[in-house]
């Protein structure tokens, strides 16, 4: 038990020592310009952008343990760097100002779990281009005197670049290139340029723009320049530089008749030329007055101190002098100007205008617009007087306010005259533009100095005359309505203005020209309707054109044109020819449908076409636009459509449907049969083939056959004439045997009819139609075989199978077979027919029969 006991104390104290012997961590010191390392000596520009990695704190421990880094700042101090504990890696995560804080002090620390080492740093923070100059002690204002020599210093700016170096340095220079004054670069000194001089007459204020550029640094990774700019006002001083000034030259007096002593003539002004500071200014008289004047010292007042009568001369002529009195009393600047006083007679009377009734100053007129030019305005009677004599009675007459629509007679006047006025531009005087003409007559002196004056207002009320034409506010008018529109609906209005007031601006409205009929107009408002009867039908006239007139009481009027559109209703569906059509379908080419729509615009005039029942469905296709049918492809033989029909036909019954694209849309139906053959058989018989050609147009073979009998009539009338000539020429009797034949009272229709039933029946008598259940072998011994052969029998009427449910369509088709008769002869493969052509014999036939009921043109 006791040597276990010491076992286990010597184990612990092992492990004692084992832990104090563990070294604590440090960090390596990679010395100035290291990035990573304690950061000794570490300096950072204060442009760094925020969450740049700036810095690797790097350290190691003995033992190597791992290691953990932080840093720590002062709390009064901002938290600018953050550490990764693992890395060591340091972000900025604060912005740097130099200006305002140049180092940071911060405390960064290495730890392996069990030893914590710290070490404080100093973090310096290096100078970027920043800061812009600022300028001190503003605003600057200088007072200047005007007489300042030249190149002399007169104020000094000063601006401060908080940053450092380059930075920092600071240069002047004005903005203003052209201005009187200079700075020096390098101080700042603003200075009056050389040659350059101060006017305070010319500007009394200057500004001056100063601009402070630093020397340029880096900011951000770029090179850049800062400035800043002021205003120096410059205010110049006035100095006594200048010499009095006159104001009102030139001076000029008259005495009159009536002048009495000691009366003023007239006043001279002047002022001192410096105005900043202006003097005071005494006047006086130096020559010329003989003591007929005198002058104010203070005023400058020129007075007579003679009678008129006492006066020697007509024209004075004075010089007046103005002396400027310093601060001190003594004299200063002087300056003279002349001053001319006329001795004329009494001038007291203006020109006057006078009417009827004494002195009048207002005269009124009415007269119609549009005089005649030259026609005077006899309504006005005006005279003109100006009591005074000689030069002071004559003046000049004229208009103002006329404007070139009149003009005056006399245009000049000594004492007295009558005024006429006389019309110079009729076109101007017009109601419309202005149904009152004001203007003034003017009288003034012409040689005297008052240049006395008088006017009189001219008032001309114009009265109205029927010289305007109605006028419409447009040349044509154009409408469209619906063709369905009842009848009396409004089409359009037409609008016309006559600018004549009254009676002679009254419109009437009416309405001329071809296509008026169905239209009439309100004969007041200009509304267009159309006719109560009147019923539009675009398809019959899409379009009418007309005239409308305006009309005033005097029949002066103006016309305008009129287009009227009917727009299209789909009010026709489209139809067939016949609602039951039969066509004949040659292998591999289409038949076509065609149905007319009878609208007058698209799209209620377009058709499309489809196929609504067959039966079998598979069997045709159809082109919706042009209506072209054709087979399906698969089928390409009479075999094919044998063996898909359960009597083995060829014709089909279709019934086909033709629809606008109207809306509402209409529709039509019709029944199709088609007779399907192949080119081969067409090629065995022409006359089969034509007949196949000529079946949906039986009048082209009744037209071909009228032909062939007429070409044989004409050759038999010529061969006869011939005959009869040439007898006649040889004396010869000959034997005459003349066979009158009666023509048959019924009209021919029918015996052209019997031939061709009887033709029809020969071509038919080469194939017999036998019914249902086909009969192979024929009897030639039988009691019908002498009988005339038949022609086909016509299709059977379609039979409707009982329904079970649903109603179901059949189309009706031929049900019966074709068989050539047989004959004691051997057969001729010429004289031998095709089912396809004893069933065109057979609708021929009937055609014939339905053409010889209505054509009465052929036969």
């Amino acid at each position: 038990m006791r040597r276990g006991w010491w076992a286990a104390l010597a184990l612990g104290l092992l492990r004692l020592c084992l832990v104090q012997a563990n070294f604590a961590p440090h960090f390596f010191d990679n010395g100035v310009g290291s990035t990573n390392g304690n950061m000794a000596l570490f300096s950072l520009p204060e442009d760094t952008p925020v969450g740049s990695h700036v810095y690797t704190l790097n350290g190691t421990d003995p033992e190597g343990d791992p290691i953990s880094y932080h840093i720590s700042f002062d709390p009064s101090a901002r938290s600018v760097f953050s550490v990764d504990p693992t890395f060591g890696n340091i972000t900025l995560v604060e912005e740097l100002d130099r200006e305002r804080e140049d180092e940071i002090e911060a405390i960064i620390s290495i730890s392996d779990g069990l030893n914590l080492v710290t070490e404080k740093v100093v973090i310096l923070v290096t100078d970027a281009n920043d800061e812009a100059p600022r300028f001190i002690q503003e605003p600057y204002i200088v007072l200047v005197p005007e007489d300042i020599p030249a190149g002399s210093s007169i104020f000094k700016v000063h601006a401060v670049d908080r940053d450092t170096g380059s930075g920092g340095s600071v240069t002047y220079f004005l903005q203003n290139l052209h201005s009187p004054f200079a700075v020096d670069r390098h101080s700042g000194v603003l200075r009056l340029q050389s040659g350059a001089t101060l006017d305070y007459e010319r500007s009394r204020t200057h500004y001056v723009t100063v601009v402070a550029k630093d020397g340029g640094g880096r900011l951000h990774g770029a090179d850049v320049v800062f400035s800043a700019t002021t205003t120096v006002t410059v205010n110049v001083e006035d100095v006594q530089d200048m010499a009095p000034v006159f104001v009102g030259t030139p001076y000029y007096g008259y005495v009159y008749e009536d002048t009495l002593p000691g009366s003023e003539v007239l006043k001279v002004v002047a002022m001192d030329g410096d105005r900043g500071k202006p003097n005071p200014i005494l006047y006086s008289l130096v020559n010329g007055s003989d003591g007929a004047f005198e002058i104010n010292e203070t005023s400058g007042d020129i007075s007579v101190m003679q009678s008129p009568a006492q006066l020697q001369r007509e024209v004075y002529e004075l010089h007046v002098q103005v002396t400027e009195i310093s601060p001190v009393g003594s004299p200063a600047a002087q300056a003279i100007v002349p001053v001319t006083i006329r001795i004329v007679d009494l001038n007291n009377h203006p020109p006057t205008f006078y009417g009827e009734s004494g002195p009048q100053n207002r005269f009124e007129l009415s007269m119609n617009e549009h005089p005649p030019q030259g026609e005077i305005l006899r309504g006005l009677k005006i005279t003109v007087n100006d009591s005074d004599q000689g030069a002071n009675a004559k003046f000049n007459l004229q208009l103002v306010g006329a404007r070139g629509i009149f003009r005056v007679v006399p245009q000049t006047v000594l004492n007295e005259a009558q005024v006429t006025i006389i019309v110079e531009n009729s076109a101007a005087i017009d109601f419309e533009k202005s149904k009152v003409l004001t203007f003034k007559l003017l009288a003034l002196e012409v040689n005297t100095p008052e240049k006395f004056s008088s006017t009189a207002d001219v008032v001309i009320q114009l009265l109205d005359t029927n010289d305007n034409i109605p006028k419409f506010n447009s040349h044509y008018y154009v409408a469209r309505i619906p063709e369905n529109a009842p009848g009396g609906s409004s089409v359009v209005a037409v609008t016309a203005v006559d600018p004549d007031t009254g009676q002679w601006g009254e419109v009437k409205y009416s309405i001329y020209g071809t296509g008026a009929d169905l239209f009439l107009i309100h004969p007041s408002t200009g509304l267009i309707y159309t006719q109560p009867w009147a019923s539009l039908d675009a398809e019959a006239t899409a379009r009418y054109n007309f005239f409308v007139k305006a009309e005033d009481m005097e029949g002066k009027y103006s016309i305008a044109e009129v287009y009227i559109t009917l727009s299209d209703v789909n009010d026709h569906c489209p139809q067939f020819g016949n609602s039951i059509q039969k066509k004949t379908m040659v292998l591999g080419t289409p038949v076509k449908i065609e149905a007319i729509d009878e609208d007058a615009e698209e799209p209620n005039n377009l058709v499309d076409y489809s196929i609504t029942h067959a039966e079998p469905a598979n069997v045709f296709d159809i082109d919706a636009h042009t209506g072209e049918i054709w087979l399906k492809n698969s089928i390409r033989s009479l075999d094919a459509l044998h063996n898909i029909t359960p009597g083995r036909d060829c014709i089909w019954s279709l019934e086909v449907q033709a629809k606008d694209r109207g809306s509402p849309s209409f529709s039509t139906t019709a029944l199709l049969k088609i007779d399907i053959t192949d080119a081969e058989t067409l090629s065995r018989s022409p006359m089969a083939a034509f007949l196949i050609q000529t079946k949906d147009n039986p009048m082209k073979a009744v037209g071909l056959l009228a032909g062939t009998m007429a070409t044989v009539v004409a050759i038999t009338v010529l061969i006869s004439t011939a005959t009869f000539w040439r007898n006649k020429k040889s004396n010869k009797v000959l034997p005459v045997r003349r066979v009158v034949r009666k023509r048959s009272a019924p009209a021919p229709r029918t015996i052209r009819i019997e031939w061709l039933k009887s033709k029809s029946a020969k071509a038919a008598t080469k194939f017999v139609l036998k019914e249902k259940p086909p009969n192979e072998n024929c009897n030639n011994n039988s009691p019908e075989s002498s009988l005339p052969p038949r022609a086909p029998a016509l299709p059977p009427p379609p039979s409707m199978a009982p329904s079970t449910g649903a109603a179901h369509w059949t189309v009706p088709t031929v049900s019966g077979s074709l068989t050539p008769q047989q004959s004691q002869l051997p057969p001729n493969p010429k004289t031998m027919g095709s089912p396809v052509q004893s069933t065109l014999i057979s609708e021929l036939k009937q055609k014939f029969e339905k053409k010889s009921m209505h054509s009465k043109a052929y036969f």
